[in-house]
């Protein structure tokens, strides 16, 4: 490990000399290596996809690992929109001059060597790679097991086009130890590693976030919730609220608890119990809510659960102040929405929310990074330093200050 962590670290000053235009021109060569391997990548997914079904994993779970046609193109569709993306790195983000007559600009660098623990989805794959060599950062990646022969395929691509160049494939690679004891001493490796990034289930990031040395960007569970507000346009919530839960609902940023105001809820909740009825949508709820529609009950337990599945927590809350008092015990400061045309009901939301993206009017599925416009992301983090919310290229640079002097001293 320390060996292969050594070469990563080396092959990240070869990233300094490459031009932007070399690195967009190999991300668009890389893309067209992922469709020209298509059937391959296929090929190598159905080995996963058979493991998967071997090993019960969820239907979520499934979805997730699942490649096709669409979604390889998909992915290399995120990546020559990630070579699209202005240049990161070398900017100017500051300059002034000190009365001592110093010019000092802050100018924005790569991170160095990062590694991202993440599992299940295949894609991440080849969007951390390519984020991470436009901003000129080393990635070394950490899939899960289950996506085992996809994530070497994908991986295998992009070193050919990287060696293809001249360029070492040390610059996006796998860890040569998977397993648990190998995720460990990764994390401690701060002499070669400069940022973890875990993405997966809440044990995973408690066991990253408890035990690195290194500096660790979380990707946490995403408890999301939306509240239909007794100023909301009704058929607008319930539009909202079908999408925010059903149309992907094994995704960090799909919503776990619907909140209805109590002004509105003898009227709503059946005509969003017949709208989640033809979804299939498993729901649960508070006694509040059992006494208007039939639903399973609704503990403090299914509150603070992540599903990543097609079932639904319902609360019914007396007003913004009741949705606001859940969401601050409940949320894991991802993405959190609030459906209403009255501004002061908004404003008091989305100000006393503390969360990565808070909505008006709109689902908490658009938390991601290409729908932000980043391209794509590393994560969605819900830290509060150094990024948060969708990572894309400017949360993977740093900056340093460059002093020009004419001879002063202090």
């Amino acid at each position: 490990m320390e060996q292969f962590l050594a070469e990563a670290k080396q092959a990240s000053r070869v990233l300094s000399t490459l031009s932007g235009s070399d690195k967009n021109r190999i991300l668009r060569e890389m893309a067209s290596a992922l469709r020209a391997n298509t059937m391959d990548l296929i090929e190598a997914n159905a080995k996963d996809m058979s493991d998967g079904k071997k090993n019960d994993l969820s239907s979520a779970l499934m979805d997730r690992l699942y490649l096709d046609e669409k979604r390889i193109d998909a992915m290399a569709v995120a990546i020559e929109e990630i070579a699209a993306l202005k240049e990161p790195v070398g900017r100017v983000l500051d300059g002034w001059v000190t009365e001592d007559g110093l010019k000092i600009e802050k100018v924005s660098i790569p991170i160095g060597v990062i590694g991202i623990i993440y599992e299940s989805r295949p894609n991440v794959t080849s969007d951390t790679a390519a984020l991470c060599f436009k901003s000129s950062n080393v990635c070394v990646l950490k899939g899960g097991k289950e996506a085992e022969h996809s994530n070497n395929a994908i991986a295998k691509i992009l070193q050919s086009v990287l060696e293809k160049n001249k360029l070492p494939k040390s610059l996006v690679s796998l860890i040569p130890d998977s397993s648990r004891e190998g995720v460990a001493k990764l994390i401690k490796m701060d002499k070669y590693v400069d940022l973890i990034i875990p993405r997966g289930g809440a044990g995973l990031i408690k066991y990253v976030s408890e035990n690195a040395t290194v500096s660790v960007v979380k990707h946490d569970k995403g408890q999301c919730h939306t509240y239909i507000d007794k100023d909301a346009i009704i058929n607008d919530a319930i539009k909202i609220a079908i999408n925010a839960k059903v149309q992907r609902p094994g995704v960090c940023n799909a919503m776990e608890t619907l909140l209805v105001d109590s002004a509105i809820a003898k009227e709503t909740l059946p005509l969003l119990k017949v709208e989640f009825d033809k979804a299939h949508t498993e729901l649960k709820g508070c006694k509040r809510t059992q006494a208007i529609i039939d639903v399973a009950n609704a503990t403090d337990e299914d509150y603070d659960t992540e599903y990543l599945a097609n079932i639904l927590n319902i609360k019914v809350v007396d007003g913004v102040e009741g949705a606001i008092e859940h969401i601050v015990r409940f949320s894991s400061g991802h993405s959190e929405a609030i459906i209403t045309q009255n501004v002061t009901a908004a404003e008091t939301f989305l100000n006393a929310i503390d969360a990565a993206a808070v909505y008006l009017n709109a689902s908490t599925r658009f938390t991601d990074g290409g729908a932000f416009g980043f391209g794509a992301e590393v994560g969605i983090s819900t830290n509060k330093l150094h990024a948060r919310g969708p990572m894309g290229i400017e949360g993977l640079t740093t900056y340093k200050f460059k002093i020009y002097g004419s001879g002063q001293t202090r």
